[in-house]
């Protein structure tokens, strides 16, 4: 009787309470004060009154701005959280601490620009982030680390470009992650890493060039992959390695080319979708055990004798093909599965029996496209290659969103000579013989992130040809005529993420030869003739993570040059004559290196101290291809997943023992052999004998000593080693 009455009271208590917390003037609440909206109020901060056992919360269409720290800590029970259309700009550091319970949180719809390491801290039981239609173009490492319960991101319609490596790390429940419409086209080796529940991933309508094989491969038990809507023209063999994947959409993507190896690595395929492409033929496609239906409608695709052996499999397999004949004239616009494969020949038909009808009206504005060039509207790209072309053509829709221009003779490009392109976001100039571009001749591009340069004869440029163009992100000059990188020229891009710049003829880098790339991740200079740096070449650059300079003329490492980039995390000094490696020649960057290339370099000698910090971070080392005789001591290079130290003449005396023995601590393959002593010559370092060694008797003695005692009736002879 006693605790039925207590619990009378208790509740009574609870009840009370909640009655006598009243509700804000400007909000709604429910009678028990456990739903509260306080929507489209015009408010300009969170109203500090809101019942404490308060568990959905609704703000959205208010004027917030800014979700102060601390704000939330008076509501401990939020469950559901509501803050789209709030024109929220910041998130301040634990700004949602001691929302211990909350589970949905809505962010859709803002203005939030970068996610902070901290700015998720404290939703330890979060299900579902949305964070659609926000300007987020930088997601900082650790920003999802506390979100361990998480199985919804929406991440859809914002400014991502790059993907880095474990920057979903924390997300071990993910489920389902949406990263659609996005301008994301670089994608990290280990973007994906540590995601082993995620089942499916939106990367449609993004501008992915190259299917991303490496980084998607890390996605073991992912069943859906949407990469539709990005401009990506082939897919090489084994290109998908993903063995749980079942349906795979590549549709309205620019595909031409697809091989019939592209899917073998992924044997749970059932439905894989390449509509609205180019593809002009196709081939049975190998190791597709379960593949139920393919959809190829849209395509170019020829119903002749090249096709027979395609349709041969998919009837014997039964696999529902949807593809409807563009030629020849007599199949044109029939389904494959209308058709035998034995009406399916090559032959002597009438002439008009390929001939592809082709439209004799002018097309109207909605489907405005130069003369010379290809069209398709469904994607919003226009193909020019290769056309003769000498001057940029006119007339683009002004929807266009990719220009591909390569293998013309533009020579020059004048000024304002993409005017009204507002909505490019990619430009291919490829291989155009061009030498000179005027200032201003990429105004009006406002939208323009890619621009493609590579292969021409450009020696020189102001930094007025990029005005009117400040989105740009990745610029390619390789393979050019520069002698140096022109100061300056990089001041009016204020988001230039990559950088290329390799095979040109660029001789040193002086002192603040990068100002103005502040926002810079990537410098590629391979293949240049290097043999100077000033300390001061890449100052302001805190963002680098990776900077190639392989394959110049460097004679050291540009230790002073390297600080202050301090998040490098990929650097290669390949093939330049650096012979020695001196103490602390990587110190600068020891925090955060990742993996170091210097193979190839002639290199004799490594100073006991010239690794001094690197190690627990280092994922890759190469040093093969050099004359090293010893290394110092690699005992703190304990998370090494590759190592190449192979083609160097080890000397295999004591000296080299502490190598042995850290070779034999790693399952790792190494390639490390014995050049000397002649007995040795051709082992492998890691089981070469060191039998006079006093280091290497001890631990022989010390494993015999674990050896167990056998009687003596069953004792065998030693095997000679």
């Amino acid at each position: 009787m006693k605790m039925k009455f207590l619990h009378y009271f208790l509740v009574l208590s609870f009840a009370s309470t909640i009655l006598s917390d009243p509700c804000p003037q400007v909000c709604i609440c429910d009678n028990i004060k456990t739903f509260v909206t306080c929507a489209n109020k015009n408010l300009t901060e969170i109203p500090p009154a809101i019942p404490q056992y308060t568990q959905k919360l609704t703000l959205q269409k208010n004027e917030l701005k800014i979700i102060p720290s601390g704000v939330f800590l008076a509501t401990p029970y939020l469950t559901h959280l509501s803050l789209q259309n709030c024109s929220i700009e910041t998130i301040e550091e634990g700004a949602f601490r001691n929302l211990a319970r909350l589970r949905y949180l809505n962010l859709g719809s803002n203005r939030i620009s970068f996610i902070q390491q901290e700015s998720f801290d404290g939703l330890s039981s979060l299900e579902q982030l949305i964070l659609e239609k926000n300007r987020i173009e930088e997601i900082k490492l650790g920003a999802f680390s506390q979100l361990g319960s998480l199985n919804l991101l929406n991440l859809e319609d914002n400014f991502l470009v790059y993907l880095p490596d474990m920057v979903f790390q924390g997300l071990m429940q993910l489920k389902l992650m949406r990263l659609s419409k996005n301008m994301i086209s670089i994608v990290s080796i280990e973007a994906f890493a540590g995601l082993p529940n995620l089942k499916r991933l939106s990367l449609d309508h993004n501008e992915v060039q190259y299917l991303p094989n490496e980084a998607l491969s890390r996605l073991s038990g992912l069943t859906r992959l949407e990469l539709g809507w990005n401009p990506m023209t082939f897919i090489l063999e084994e290109a998908i390695q993903m063995a749980s994947l079942k349906q795979i959409l590549l549709n309205n993507n620019a595909l031409q080319d697809v091989s019939f190896k592209a899917f073998e690595k992924s044997k749970q395929l059932s439905f894989i979708d390449m509509s609205n492409n180019q593809i002009r033929s196709i081939q049975p496609l190998s190791g597709m055990d379960q593949l139920k239906r393919l959809n190829l409608t849209g395509n170019t695709i020829i119903c002749d004798c090249f096709l027979k052996p395609f349709k041969q499999w998919a009837d014997f397999f039964r696999i529902k093909v949807d593809l409807h004949c563009f030629g020849p004239s007599h199949f044109l616009g029939d389904h494959l599965d209308s058709l035998r494969a034995i009406d399916l020949k090559c032959g002597n038909f009438p002439d008009d029996v390929y001939k592809i009808p082709v439209a004799t009206e002018k097309p109207d504005t909605e489907n405005a496209c130069p003369q010379s060039c290809d069209c398709k509207t469904d994607v919003k790209h226009a193909i020019c290659e290769n056309k003769s072309l000498q001057k940029i053509p006119k007339g683009f829709h002004v929807d266009t969103t990719l220009i591909d221009l390569r293998r013309n003779f533009f020579h020059s490009i004048p000024k304002g000579a993409f005017l009204d392109m507002k909505n490019v976001a990619s430009l291919h100039l490829q291989n155009c013989e061009i030498s000179d571009i005027e200032p201003e001749a990429l105004m009006g591009m406002k939208n323009l992130v890619y621009l493609y340069l590579s292969h021409n004869k450009i020696s020189s440029l102001k930094p007025e040809v990029f005005q009117g163009a400040p989105k740009i992100g990745y610029v390619f000059l390789d393979h050019n005529r520069f002698t140096n990188i022109p100061k300056e020229t990089l001041r009016l891009l204020p988001n230039l993420f990559s950088l290329h710049m390799q095979h040109n003829s660029i001789d040193s880098l002086s002192n603040n030869n990068m100002a103005g790339a502040q926002k810079l991740h990537w410098l590629y200079l391979t293949g240049n003739k290097i043999n100077y740096i000033a300390p001061t070449a890449f100052r302001d650059m805190k963002d680098l993570e990776k900077l190639h300079l392989d394959d110049n003329l460097l004679s050291e490492v540009p230790t002073q040059a390297l600080k202050g980039i301090n998040k490098l995390i990929e650097l290669r000094l390949s093939k330049n004559p650096i012979k020695n490696i001196g103490n602390g020649a990587f110190v600068p960057v020891s925090q955060s290196m990742q993996h170091l290339y210097l193979n190839d370099m002639r290199l004799q000698q490594i100073s006991s101290g010239a690794f001094l910090g690197l190690g627990k971070k280092v994922k890759s080392l190469f040093l093969e291809n050099n004359n090293l005789q010893n290394l110092p001591n690699m005992k703190n290079f304990n998370g090494l997943e590759v190592i190449n130290l192979a083609n160097n003449p080890f000397n295999c005396n004591c000296q080299l023992l502490h190598l042995h023995k850290w070779i034999n601590s790693l399952n790792l393959k190494v390639g490390a052999k014995c050049v000397t002593p002649k007995s040795l010559r051709g082992h492998d370092v890691r089981n070469a004998k060191f039998i006079s060694c006093p280091g290497w008797e001890s631990n022989k003695n010390r494993n015999k000593r674990k050896i167990p005692a056998i009687s003596s009736s069953k004792k065998k002879r030693p095997r000679k080693s």
